[in-house]
């Protein structure tokens, strides 16, 4: 496996909210998350290291993730803990009240990828040198266009296509979204909205394409997102299969 993580604030925003992990534990298998924090007083970068923290250390402290259902279970209870963590940071300090988190992560393991989301950062796998979306949006444009009133043209240009309908941190209580994906993919893919708001799907996609390595293609990424305006934090953690 080669792989690299990056994020970079922008050229819009004074500090960055995000915070990005890639981790490997004593088994061979990998985790990678992006979490794209929100909330005044630094309360969102606050967030976003408090789930990215949790998720890497219990990753790197496992033997093994087990199966699938195993892994699927302790991606469910590790968001539920670290969401708790920030719901009880924002009691303890009022002023904090308000802030949250996306969180989109992927686990590889040599029998099985699973992806998980909360919020509006995006999980994506390179199949064929293509680039497929596989998380979907909590966002109030996004339940919109699923029920027909809006198309995904008039969602891109939205006013509030930023409302989340959901975040770590919001409630005592999150669910988040699991999704199996077959193995047999060349790379996987995660970001903050910071590049998809900026880089459509195939401009992303010819610089994954790109002759470079894995470092080259997402510092590539931030630049070409940046040059667009960088109106927002940007952060990608990517992974290919050497030879994949």
């Amino acid at each position: 496996m080669e792989y690299y993580y990056l994020t970079d604030p922008g050229k819009v925003r004074d500090h960055n909210e995000d915070s990005v992990i890639i981790v490997k534990n004593l088994n061979d298998e990998y985790l990678l998350a992006v979490a794209d924090g929100m909330g005044g007083h630094r309360g969102g970068e606050i967030a976003s290291s408090i789930v990215i923290s949790h998720l890497g250390k219990r990753f790197k402290e496992l033997s093994g993730i087990g199966s699938k259902e195993d892994a699927i279970n302790w991606l469910k209870d590790t968001v539920s803990e670290a969401n708790i963590l920030i719901y009880k940071y924002t009691e303890a300090y009022p002023e904090s009240v308000g802030m949250g988190t996306t969180i989109v992560l992927s686990v590889l393991t040599k029998e099985y990828l699973l992806f998980g989301n909360i919020g509006d950062s995006s999980g994506f796998v390179i199949k064929k040198k293509k680039l497929h979306k596989i998380t979907t949006d909590h966002t109030l444009v996004n339940l919109l266009v699923k029920s027909g009133e809006l198309t995904e043209e008039e969602a891109k240009e939205h006013p509030r296509k930023n409302v989340l309908m959901k975040a770590l941190g919001a409630t005592s209580t999150v669910e988040m979204d699991i999704f199996d994906v077959e193995t047999d993919v060349e790379g996987i893919m995660l970001c903050s909205d910071g590049l998809t708001n900026m880089l459509d799907d195939e401009q992303i996609n010819k610089v994954l394409n790109d002759n470079l390595t894995c470092e080259e293609k997402v510092k590539k990424l931030v630049i070409k997102s940046n040059n667009r305006g960088g109106n927002d934090n940007i952060s990608i953690a990517y992974l290919v299969k050497v030879g994949g």
